[in-house]
């Protein structure tokens, strides 16, 4: 075996084992509060908030799940939130795209957690940038009382989730929800605020406050279904429009609605009949390297995700330390910008470093961007950069400016733009790719990326640096023994914080993937931005 095999052979169990980890985490995710509790509501009559999911939407077809990592390894101190208590994704109804977001009663009685309002205000944002209709399956407790400082008086809190609802609407956007629980307190606002909502007998009660908040209101004794349940709420008080028996009847009920929904205007992006990669996707995990440091090809990567294998290279022997190139994913025409992870070497003899972005790469970048604005492309980012170019010669080149220029071009940028993060994504770089902070409408992790404003190894040195100067300032020194110490403390604590579950459980990224699932996900991305027409592109200022 030669020593290019075994290199292929390692990076292939590396990146398998961690397919296989992603895999086992979303098993126990998907358990939510556990068995007992899915036991729990199986007795009271309920399907869980997934199975709901399942049932909804089309048989066979594909949920595109949003943020189950959300939540990940955060509040130890109440048990943890799996999956930030709420399913959130598109999935298929009655052949319609449409966002679901379903309480997950297992987790706290579907208490919102923090995490949990800013998943909600993920999936409203989806469906207003998509114009998706949105569906609420609503089985919650409300606000989580510990931590109401987090969750209930700001701007992106709780109650702009309401504000949503009013702005969906103003939109035409269509919401339908169905309270299959308890629905209390300011989380009572949602259903009336949709279009139309449904009440499961027996089961969903809807109220401003419940029967003890009453007692301790105003004295009154009353019970939950005189309060608001199916009966009151449907003939007394008229507040829901459909009264149903039981969760599968809801479900069928909502297909129905959606069944008859209009069509609306799209953005007319090119789609031809699908063709698979050439080359073996599989491929990807030899491909990509057990250690981010070292060099791949990126081209080799993209070839094995793409329709046919075919890409058509713009500027190629130019700024190649990114890659622009027009190709199709699933049949839809894309525009991709890659960060080029070989060595390579200029005109001139000089050598740059692959995942770095030079000068050139970034002016090379910011065109390619503008052409597909003007023709109507999505742009579609795979992340492996360590940042700009730094010294001298590059800040006297004008590194600055031609990263300016990129930044802009993705900033203003109005065809949908999508972002795998494939390795590294630190610093600029991750803005000059459209990193979270640049609105891509779906924004994917592999398991081996890692995000951060720079590698673990050069931010651990320079806080080593900082710490032992102030110690120093303080009259204290460390010896050899304790700086080694402090250095692996500091790296190991930075190397957490750089992994894409550290990252998903704070929704930075949309979701964690296997590479092998790329296509599907970006063909389902663009299928969804396709309901919303572009609106007209205007770069700002450049400085040529």
């Amino acid at each position: 075996m030669t020593k290019a095999e075994i290199e292929r052979h390692k990076n292939e169990d590396y990146h398998k084992l961690l397919a296989s980890k992603l895999e086992y985490r979303l098993e126990r995710i998907h358990l939510g509060g556990g068995k007992v509790k899915i036991e729990k509501e199986h007795q009271l009559g309920k399907m869980t908030a997934r199975e709901r999911v399942a049932n909804l939407i089309d048989p066979g077809s594909y949920f595109l799940e949003i943020g189950a990592f959300a939540g990940y390894e955060m509040y130890p101190e109440y048990g943890g939130c799996p999956a930030g208590g709420v399913i959130v994704g598109i999935g298929y109804v009655k052949g319609r795209q449409c966002v679901i977001v379903a309480n997950d009663a297992t987790v706290k009685a579907g208490a919102w957690f923090p995490i949990t309002g800013k998943k909600n205000l993920r999936a409203q944002e989806i469906a207003m940038e998509n114009r998706l209709p949105i569906i609420y399956l609503v089985d919650s407790a409300g606000v989580f009382l510990p931590m109401q400082d987090e969750i209930f008086p700001d701007k992106e809190h709780f109650g702009r989730i309401f504000r949503n609802n009013a702005r969906m609407s103003s939109m035409g956007i269509p919401q339908i929800a169905a309270v299959m629980g308890s629905c209390v307190a300011g989380g009572a606002y949602l259903p009336i605020m949709s279009d139309e909502a449904l009440i499961v007998d027996g089961t969903g009660s809807i109220f401003l406050a419940g029967p003890y908040l009453v007692k301790a209101a105003i004295g009154e004794e009353v019970d939950k279904e005189t309060l608001g349940g199916a009966r009151t709420t449907s003939e007394i008080s008229g507040i829901t429009d459909y009264r149903v028996p039981d969760d599968k009847t809801c479900l069928e009920t909502i297909r129905n609605l959606v069944d008859k929904l209009g069509h609306f205007p799209k953005a007319g992006f090119d789609r031809v009949a699908s063709k698979p990669p050439k080359a073996d996707p599989a491929e990807i995990f030899s491909l990509l390297p057990d250690n981010s440091a070292k060099p791949y090809s990126m081209v080799e990567v993209l070839k094995r995700i793409v329709d046919d294998s075919e890409l058509t290279f713009y500027k190629k022997d130019y700024g190649k330390t990114i890659i622009c190139a027009y190709a199709r994913i699933d049949g839809w025409a894309v525009g991709i910008v890659a960060n080029n992870r070989e060595v390579v070497r200029t005109p001139r003899g000089e050598m740059q470093f692959g995942g770095v972005i030079y000068s050139d790469s970034a002016d090379k970048a910011a065109r390619f961007i503008l052409n597909c604005n003007q023709k109507k492309i999505p742009l579609v980012f795979f992340h492996d950069v360590t940042g700009f170019m730094v010294g001298s010669r590059s800040e006297q080149g004008g590194i600055i400016k031609d990263g300016a220029k990129m930044v802009n071009a993705v900033a203003n940028s109005t065809v949908p733009k999508f972002s795998i993060v494939v390795g590294n994504s630190f610093g600029a770089g991750n803005y000059a790719m459209c990193g979270k902070a640049y609105d891509p409408r779906l924004i994917f992790a592999w398991p081996s990326a890692k995000i951060a404003v720079m590698g673990g190894e050069q931010a651990a040195k320079t806080l080593l640096q900082i710490q032992t100067a102030t110690l120093k300032a303080k009259g204290q020194t460390l010896s050899a023994e304790d700086e080694a110490k402090l250095l692996e403390d500091i790296t190991a604590r930075y190397e957490q914080q750089t992994t894409p579950y550290y990252a998903a459980a704070r929704l930075w990224v949309d979701e964690i993937i296997n590479p092998m699932d790329t296509r599907r996900v970006l063909s389902m991305g663009i299928e969804a931005a396709n309901h919303a027409p572009v609106e007209p592109f205007n770069v700002g200022v450049f400085q040529v």
